[in-house]
């Protein structure tokens, strides 16, 4: 995806917006890590527009956390994530998304239980198969139709801005299997209207994840 495809067809959404999207998009799949270098003249060039755009997307992006901004032209960096932050990131989602997994519980249609279904058995074929990826990219979607499925516009707006710092989390995951499993078990409590079961499974879920991370980042 570049600012000149789908989206430049778009013109209420502005070229600042459509750069910072696209750098969001790197940083979660992963073509951009914790540490890289963002050279504004050359992803300019790349997406054939001007630096304005650019260098108005890493502002935005600095401001939310995504990047960091080095004085006398150092230049800019993918910026990581130290334990504190992540201890934080993983509250905030405890407190979200087991709300949301309790109010998907209540208000899914079957319809939308079938598409979660679909997104846990492909994360698990994903895993059979050994493709890191496209596990991690089931999983993530997976996360974003749970919180779509609460029916919460407020809710899905507070967890956005998350997206990105936790799909790069979820390329972390030591613990394939369990993370598969947790959310069948997630996605049938949500098909069973179950929402005391689903909050259950959210929680220990998030918990787990946390406690993975954390490991992860002693190495």
């Amino acid at each position: 995806m570049s600012v000149t495809g789908e989206q430049a067809a778009d013109t209420r959404i502005p070229l600042r917006d459509q750069v910072r999207q696209e750098l969001q998009a790197r940083i979660a799949d992963g073509r951009l890590r914790p540490g890289d270098r963002i050279f504004e003249q050359e992803l300019a060039a790349e997406l054939g527009i001007s630096r304005v755009p650019v260098r108005e997307a890493i502002r935005m992006l600095q401001s939310e956390g995504f990047v960091d901004v080095l004085p006398r032209r150092r230049g800019v960096f993918v910026r990581g994530l130290d334990r504190q932050q992540v201890k934080e990131l993983f509250e905030v989602r405890e407190a979200l998304e087991v709300y949301a997994a309790r109010l998907a519980a209540e208000r899914a249609e079957t319809a939308d239980v079938a598409q979660l279904a679909d997104l846990a058995g492909k994360a698990r074929d994903a895993h059979e198969s050994g493709d890191v990826n496209a596990m991690s990219d089931a999983n993530a979607t997976f996360h974003d139709k749970l919180v779509g499925l609460a029916g919460n516009d407020l809710l899905a707006s507070m967890l956005e801005p998350l997206h990105s710092r936790l799909a790069w989390l979820f390329r972390m995951n030591l613990e394939p299997e369990r993370v598969c499993t947790e959310h069948e078990e997630l996605q049938a409590a949500i098909a069973a209207g179950d929402a005391d079961r689903a909050a259950e499974v959210a929680k220990q879920h998030v918990l787990s994840s946390r406690q993975m991370v954390l490991e992860r980042m002693l190495f």
